[in-house]
């Protein structure tokens, strides 16, 4: 692993639409304290780990947060969902309940790496679970 002194990574496992990105980002800056964010895309990501039956795509993930955490020295994930997503069209109630699910899928693969959800709104203000 090549982890720098101070720590500069976080990772956000982030749905491809572009309306949520930069207010993620934002978000995950000052919530990790860190300059840079590696974005994990995907059509609805929570809804593919919650599933878990879309091998390549969950192995191309999980490829990619280690990518972040080992090579970059990602100290902390998000999963993130959002309101009138493409990928996962469920309720927000339901998509929030993938969100914590696909948490708990990940938790093993990082037991001590924080791994936290967020929501971004119809009016793409970003929100922890």
């Amino acid at each position: 692993m090549s982890h720098s002194i101070s720590p500069k990574f976080c990772t956000a496992i982030n749905c491809i639409d572009g309306r949520i990105q930069e207010s993620v980002i934002q978000f995950l800056k000052q919530y990790y304290n860190v300059p840079y964010v590696d974005n994990i895309t995907e059509a609805g990501p929570s809804l593919i780990l919650f599933e878990g039956h879309k091998n390549k795509l969950i192995e191309s993930v999980l490829d990619k947060i280690k990518i972040s955490v080992d090579h970059h020295g990602s100290i902390g994930i998000a999963v993130v969902g959002h309101a009138d997503c493409a990928g996962n069209p469920a309720p927000e109630d339901e998509h929030i309940s993938h969100i914590i699910a696909s948490i708990k899928f990940l938790q093993p693969f990082y037991p001590d790496m924080p791994i936290i959800g967020l929501w971004v709104d119809n009016t793409w203000q970003v929100h922890k679970i």
